[in-house]
């Protein structure tokens, strides 16, 4: 994924096969849904012919399932086919030279949408209705990987373990008898990278998205990774990052990336009005930081 992880656990026991167990389930996962890897089956989907019913292992079924959840909830704000679109800008697997042109978006806004995307009744088989739809789950296949990594631990027995791959956190359990929970920051997005909260996670999972992480300048314009499934641009608003807190980190990693699609006034309307915890940071005409905090998330935080 491009990234690295970090897994501590609370435990008794020792298992040297451990670690070995958590890379190889990783790498499984990254075998499937990174579009990096050639031969994927994120890949696979891409290159498939428009009508052409391909079946999907059940963790893809999975997570297709919670992102067309997560589109709809969003109104299209998340939406992992603007796979092409990513690329165009920069941010994925080619590199091009130049900004794209008004032609080049608008054409590939014709086959973007998790629209053109069709599934059977319980979400095995997927088929596109366009031949360049292109997926790219970079927002929610971290989320994903953590939430894997849960799973195995659980299934391996530990109850008390925090688990991170590359910022998105989920805990189980407590750090020790007592103290309750982890304490997990919520970092200022400027150059102190302080944390402005501090949250004591416990069976559940935090994930951030940000314009201050994967981002380029070109001819003094700055480019931000996170890219408006509507306009086909990279998004441009006072929000500077939405950390989201959800029961799985797969949510947490879709939600924080719809909102920050939204910007700062819609994000905090759409966290409220669906009862989502979220934390925002916006960045004001001075510079300072302003932060934007859902009723949800005031409560976990104990405001």
């Amino acid at each position: 994924m491009g990234t690295y992880y970090n897994i501590k656990i609370r435990t008794p026991r020792e298992d040297k096969m451990l670690p070995q167990k958590i890379k190889q389930r990783l790498d499984e996962v990254s075998q499937k849904m990174s579009v990096f890897a050639p031969d994927s089956e994120i890949n696979g989907i891409n290159n498939a012919k428009k009508d052409e019913w391909l079946d999907l292992s059940a963790e893809m079924s999975l997570l297709l399932k919670d992102a067309h959840k997560v589109w709809k909830l969003s109104n299209g704000n998340f939406d992992p086919t603007v796979g092409k679109l990513v690329d165009l800008w920069g941010f994925g697997v080619s590199k091009p030279q130049n900004t794209p042109t008004k032609e080049q978006i608008k054409e590939v806004l014709k086959y973007t949408g998790f629209d053109k995307l069709s599934f059977n009744k319980d979400y095995t088989r997927i088929k596109k209705k366009h031949d360049d739809t292109y997926l790219n789950l970079s927002a929610i296949a971290k989320g994903y990987g953590v939430d894997s990594i849960v799973r195995l631990l659980e299934e391996e027995g530990y109850t008390d373990f925090v688990v991170e791959i590359g910022g998105e956190v989920a805990a189980r359990g407590n750090r020790s008898e007592d103290e309750k929970g982890w304490k997990i920051g919520v970092i200022r997005p400027d150059d102190t990278h302080e944390n402005a909260y501090v949250i004591a996670l416990k069976d559940y999972a935090v994930a951030t998205s940000g314009d201050y992480r994967n981002f380029y300048y070109k001819e003094g314009q700055k480019y931000a990774h996170t890219i408006s499934p509507q306009t086909g641009y990279p998004v441009k608003h006072g929000l500077t990052s939405v950390t989201a807190l959800a029961k799985n980190c797969m949510d947490a990693d879709a939600l924080a990336t719809a909102a920050m699609a939204m910007g700062e006034e819609k994000a905090l309307a759409f966290a409220n009005n669906n009862n989502l915890a979220m934390i925002m940071f916006v960045r004001q005409d001075n510079d300072d930081l302003k932060a934007l905090i859902s009723e949800k998330a005031k409560k976990l935080l104990g405001e």
